[in-house]
């Protein structure tokens, strides 16, 4: 029998969608932050012997979050957060299928060129998704991603960041879903479990494409970050940076096995990582414990040394925001005003720039909450009270997000 280990307390539909992950798993683990996924549960944890699941790795490939610390301190920026807010909004694309409309977009970095891009099997096909790939990175999308600038508990300056490898990743997810059955590259096809053999062709294919957008996506998130923190006037003092949408080749247990995580931050000991609350709730910066005793060492290893990536929803968006028409009559009231959410980050002395009511603080559950259900398997080294955020708006519709 597979081995599992969950931590915190999750919907029924949710353990069941992880136990069928496990039955064809080595190993399997739920993160505190855990909810429904497409076929895997976000929050979830496998492991497997030379295979890599690809909606496990999910349609926003190396989705994940970059914190950097500034030299500055909040003092130097209190009076002109308002002014930076709107800068920060003005100055990066938040949205849809947008391309980078800066000038100093990093349209040619040395990843277009990367041999790997030769597996995307029609040439069409791949001529089409680097140009897409080039004009978007280092756009934000919309949904659940976000720039945000922080304080830490000794007022330092931190920019955050959240997003992944944009309509690149979703291509590239979709593409071998089609293929894997036997479909043409681009063919709609339904999300079910695909796993792929990292040895035969299709899953070499894939495994190559799929690190190629963790690279990009590594991309866009820093050069987002570095251009907030050139905005605020600061310099780069410290940077961390995680997918939380991927596959790794580890060693577990004296075995090599292929690890997939969906929503999941790797937390090796020592290993930092940023995970984000709400747009009205702090963040965190925390590494994966260094701990004597036996007890918490087995149990990092039966977490596959990973930690949550977020706060975790407890309403879905629809129930959230409600359902309207593109006119915008209203078909289905939802659950959380406007009011509600710019309530919340107005207490929190949040400035909010777009956001969606899908996103409020009330569809998540407490970050501390959590981090205390993962128990000793992480330590947190900072806590970040947001003092700016900004999404794209929220008639903004983002098939690229996580």
């Amino acid at each position: 029998m597979t081995d599992i280990q969950i931590f915190g307390s999750h919907e029924p539909n949710t353990l069941e969608q992880l136990r069928d992950v496990a039955s064809r798993a080595e190993r399997a683990a739920l993160m505190a932050d855990g909810h429904l996924g497409y076929v895997m549960p976000i929050g979830g944890v496998a492991a497997y012997r030379d295979k890599v699941s690809v909606v496990g790795v999910g349609f926003d490939i190396a989705c994940g979050n970059a914190a950097i610390r500034t030299d500055l301190k909040l003092p130097e920026i209190q009076g002109r957060l308002r002014e930076l807010a709107d800068e920060i909004q003005a100055s990066l694309s938040f949205g849809v299928g947008l391309r980078n409309r800066a000038d100093d977009a990093p349209t040619e970095d040395p990843l277009f060129e990367d041999p790997a891009w030769d597996a995307v099997p029609d040439r069409h096909e791949r001529d089409r998704l680097r140009a897409k790939a080039r004009e978007q990175l280092g756009t934000v999308g919309s949904g659940n991603h976000y720039v945000d600038v922080f304080a830490d508990e000794e007022d330092r300056i931190w920019v955050g960041v959240h997003f992944g490898s944009r309509g690149f990743g979703f291509g590239v997810a979709n593409g071998f879903l089609a293929l894997s059955q036997n479909k043409a590259w681009g063919e709609r096809a339904p999300e079910r479990e695909v796993l792929l053999d990292v040895h035969a062709p299709i899953g070499d294919a894939y495994w190559q494409l799929m690190n190629l957008a963790g690279r990009y996506a590594y991309a866009g998130r820093e050069w987002v970050a570095r251009k907030v923190v050139s905005l605020l006037g600061g310099r780069e003092v410290e940077l961390v940076h995680n997918h939380h949408n991927f596959a790794w080749l580890e060693e577990h247990g004296a075995e090599k096995l292929y690890v997939v995580r969906k929503g999941a931050t790797p937390a090796f000991p020592g290993q930092k990582g940023f995970v984000g609350g709400s747009m009205g709730d702090n963040a965190v910066i925390l590494q994966g414990a260094t701990p004597a005793d036996a007890a918490t060492r087995e149990l990092q290893a039966r977490a596959l040394y990973s930690t949550v990536h977020g706060a975790g929803r407890v309403m879905s968006r629809t129930a959230a925001a409600g359902k309207r028409t593109r006119k915008g009559k209203v078909l289905k009231p939802g659950a959380i005003s406007r009011e509600m959410m710019h309530a919340w980050v107005q207490e929190k002395g949040v400035l909010l720039r777009g956001g969606g009511t899908d996103e409020s603080p009330h569809v998540y559950r407490r970050l501390p909450d959590v981090l205390k259900a993962q128990g000793p398997t992480v330590e947190v080294l900072h806590t970040l009270r947001p003092l700016i955020v900004v999404m794209a708006g929220a008639e903004e519709f983002d098939p690229y997000k996580d």
